[in-house]
């Protein structure tokens, strides 16, 4: 058996939205601010859930900056963080869950399993989804996010773009392998159905009916030929019909025999005279050929 086009779109969209999360968690670009004041314009920060990096000129990058605002004891970022290693953890559960479901070394996929894998990684894409976009609501406002006053400017980082993607990668592989629970509904319900009518206690005296075939009707008259019963002319070309019966063997053909000897009357008539006609025929009532 093929494997279906469903499980195979999820174990496609699964790995690649645990890749682009597992980058989005552990790289420094959720936010991005710049425009410092006493600083140079080409200067940079990068923000993310664990660490700080300063960039200038896109050639020098220093990471493990201070956090002069508090902007790690934010809310949302501390959301962020416990959400989204959950959701790295459930989505390699759920991957574990598929591979087992999806036929790997069976003949046949166990459709279950890899429907549950389904959902747990539909699961994964949603804790995944809210930290997300809680962070992306919450990006330019100072109060929830720390970050200097203007002219300061805050913007999207390339982290927080991966884990949109992921979370829909998951969503949509979730979706997929979900719907491998189909042909197991499909025969549990067959089984219910079939349930039932076995259960029915049956009565100790049944009638069997057989639907006998109809034989067919030997012809009353049959054609013979050479002393052998055979088909006639207008059935030879039926050869596609069977033939019943067996073939009977031709009886002579009949004549007449006479067990009294017929002459005797003429005989008689001979010596009697006109009474032996009537002689003749009282002795002899079968035909002869002095009668015709």
């Amino acid at each position: 058996m093929r494997t279906p086009v469903v499980m195979t779109l999820g174990m496609v969209l699964a790995p690649c939205g645990l890749l682009l999360n597992l980058t989005s968690t552990l790289a420094p670009g959720w936010r991005v601010v710049k425009g410092f004041l006493n600083q140079p314009v080409d200067v940079v920060l990068y923000q993310g859930l664990w660490d700080m990096c300063r960039e200038q000129s896109s050639r020098e990058r220093v990471c493990g900056q201070l956090d002069e605002w508090g902007y790690f004891s934010a809310e949302p970022v501390l959301v962020a963080r416990g959400l989204m290693i959950t959701s790295l953890a459930t989505t390699a559960l759920g991957l574990l869950l598929a591979t087992l479901g999806v036929r790997c070394w069976q003949d046949e996929p166990h459709f279950l399993l890899a429907g549950l894998s389904g959902l747990v990684l539909f699961a994964s894409g949603l804790l995944s989804l809210i930290p997300v976009s809680w962070y992306n609501h919450f990006l330019g406002d100072r109060d929830v996010l720390p970050a200097p006053s203007s002219p300061v400017t805050v913007q999207v980082s390339y982290s927080l773009v991966l884990g949109y993607l992921g979370s829909c990668l998951l969503l949509l592989g979730g979706c997929s392998l979900t719907l491998s629970l189909a042909p197991w509904c499909e025969e549990r319900c067959h089984r219910c159905r079939k349930a039932p009518a076995a259960s029915l206690r049956r009565s100790s005296i049944s009638t069997v009916y057989v639907d006998w075939p109809q034989p067919a009707l030997t012809p009353a008259i049959k054609y013979y030929s050479d002393g052998q019963h055979r088909p006639r002319p207008a059935e030879q070309g039926a050869a596609s019909k069977p033939k019943v019966g067996f073939p009977m063997p031709r009886p002579p053909p009949k004549s007449y025999s006479n067990p009294v000897d017929v002459l005797d009357g003429e005989t008689a008539a001979e010596s009697h005279g006109t009474s032996s006609r009537s002689t003749r025929l009282y002795h002899s009532s079968l035909p002869c050929d002095s009668d015709l």
